[in-house]
């Protein structure tokens, strides 16, 4: 395997199988991918209670008491 195959690898880390067991990408690649996975995250959560009704904050922390 080579790390051009493979989008933001810029190295494989293989263990003495030749199995790939860690990537080496740039920081900014990371940053991307970590900013990108919590879009996902919030894009979820947002659906999940689409539809709820809000509440205000004591709403909500009573909401929380009766848990």
């Amino acid at each position: 395997m080579q790390a051009e195959e493979y989008p933001f690898a810029k190295e494989l880390i293989t263990d003495t199988k030749g199995n790939v067991c860690k990537v080496v990408i740039d920081f900014d690649d990371y940053k991307s991918i970590l900013e990108a996975l919590e879009d996902k995250g919030l894009i979820l959560a947002m659906m999940e209670v689409k539809g709820e009704t809000p509440m205000n904050r004591e709403e909500a922390l009573a909401e929380i008491e009766k848990e």
